[in-house]
């Protein structure tokens, strides 16, 4: 075991007879926790596996496999139930797995896994691929092209995050946290899992279906407040959609739990006016800005340090400073490498993120890749201008372009089925008083379905595949700006 690993076994230990786990009517204390994990640790170093790929719902049993795993010194590799079958094959190839804790699907078999006297999916390895030294966790990110990269990560990193964000979060005196996101994303296996460990609260787990997230792209709004309800939890961790359906909800009558200390939301740009409907509300929310790279948070807004439209001061384990065209740039702990690549060198990491200081807080632009210039010379971000459009009640999804263009050009997904074309050009006209001419939208098209995984419109954490999108639909807009006069009116 790494020798920080230890100290975090040691530190669990110490908490004696809290509660650490719990799941319906089954709990676990730190105690109970750390020897059900040795116990776990044992079993799995018996099998002599290396590199185990996690394939489970969330529950206490993830959990437990997780930081089994860590105690043994083995590499764990995440494996997103949202991933498609082409994607799994991909993270377990390259990945070099030779053990699936989960059950057996198509994939796993065609792969050569079979069952071993545990019960677990087990293979024979000819080649392992290379990984850095100290690597104990592989993260994929579900890229908006091509499959997914595996992001090395030592142990070290991941507590001195987890450690960030409890500090951060401390004069909240969070005793509760119910993990809503999966627990194969980074984002909620730290500071949903690691960090509230390290605070000695108690981590509420549910099966994703009763988090009201169904697959990567559908939510059940009722299922995602009746467990709210029920459970109480002092925090959470949402992406901007799920705040967003969360803010309707209370602004509707909708009951939502009194209990709420801190919301923590990243993931994607959350517009200002989103923020400050939660003000009003009374909702404890705190925007934050992360990446796999930097094993997920670098910057969050705090109750002791917050300012609405900026993601927060950095984190206190690292530094950030903007290089000459605005990219953020980030020293600290950070990955050791990709799968398959040369080891990480560089002390700065590229985020691939602009964005510029308000003071000390970071404001993000956008990605740099995604910016377009208009046929004018004008640099917009579409993030930016999507954000707005999404904050209006009859549009649900947007993905805007204008790169070469004379006039800008959104596609548009409409929040209810009986959403009507002049609703959404109402909407549209409400976002272009507020911008610039240079970043409104001057025609829009209606999308024929959301945007989402099956469509392969989406990654699986629902960001846009623009060059996706813009294939998809680039005939209908070719015809639009055709037969629509210069004029900036709308259709």
């Amino acid at each position: 075991m790494w020798p920080v690993a230890e100290r975090f076994f040691q530190q669990l230990r110490s908490r004696n007879d809290s509660v650490a786990l719990r799941q319906g009517t089954d709990t676990l204390s730190y105690c109970q926790l750390v020897d059900e994990v040795s116990a776990r640790s044992e079993r799995l170093l018996a099998q002599g596996v290396t590199r185990v790929a996690l394939a489970l719902d969330n529950g206490i049993e993830w959990v437990l496999w997780d930081l089994a795993i860590l105690h043994a010194g083995l590499v764990c590799i995440p494996l997103p139930g949202f991933f498609s079958a082409a994607q799994q094959k991909h993270v377990m190839d390259s990945a070099g797995v030779d053990c699936l804790i989960g059950l057996p699907n198509e994939t796993s078999q065609s792969l050569g896994f079979s069952e071993n006297a545990e019960g677990w999916l087990q293979r024979k390895q000819g080649h392992y691929p290379e990984l850095p030294a100290g690597t104990c966790k592989i993260t994929y990110t579900s890229g908006t092209t091509g499959n997914p990269k595996g992001v090395c990560l030592d142990i070290a990193t991941q507590l001195e995050v987890a450690n960030s964000l409890y500090l951060a979060s401390l004069s909240c005196s969070v005793e509760r946290h119910l993990c809503i996101l999966p627990l194969a994303t980074l984002l909620e296996n730290l500071a949903g899992v690691y960090a509230p460990l390290i605070a000695g609260a108690q981590v509420e787990l549910i099966p994703m279906a009763k988090s009201g997230l169904q697959g990567a792209s559908q939510f059940n709004l009722m299922q995602f407040l009746t467990s709210l309800n029920e459970l109480q939890p002092h925090s959470l961790i949402l992406l901007p959609q799920l705040l967003l359906a969360l803010v309707t909800a209370a602004e509707r009558g909708l009951p939502l739990p009194s209990s709420l200390r801190f919301i923590a939301v990243g993931g994607g740009r959350v517009a200002p006016q989103l923020l400050d409907r939660c003000g009003e509300l009374g909702l404890p929310v705190f925007e934050g800005y992360g990446l796999s790279e930097c094993a997920s948070v670098v910057c969050l807004n705090t109750p002791e340090a917050r300012k609405v439209g900026t993601v927060g001061k950095p984190l206190g384990h690292l530094q950030i400073r903007l290089a000459s065209d605005g990219e953020v740039m980030i020293k600290g702990p950070h990955m050791l490498g990709y799968v398959g690549e040369a080891e990480a060198q560089d002390e700065w990491l590229a985020s691939g993120d602009l964005g510029h200081f308000d003071g000390d807080y970071l404001v993000l632009h956008g990605r740099k890749k995604h910016q377009f210039i208009t046929a004018y010379g004008r640099n917009v971000n579409p993030e930016w201008v999507e954000a707005e459009l999404t904050q209006r009640l009859p549009i649900a999804q947007a993905w805007v372009q204008g790169e070469a263009m004379a006039q800008n050009v959104a596609v548009l997904v409409p929040r209810f089925p009986d959403t009507t074309d002049e609703d959404l050009a109402a909407a549209v006209q409400e976002v272009n008083q507020q911008l610039p001419d240079y970043a409104q939208v001057h025609h829009w098209l209606r999308a024929e379905q959301p945007f989402s995984v099956t469509n392969d419109m989406t990654t699986a954490n629902g960001r846009l595949r623009r060059n996706a999108v813009q294939q998809h639909y680039q005939e209908a807009i070719t015809h639009l700006i055709a037969d629509v006069p210069m004029t900036g009116a709308l259709p």
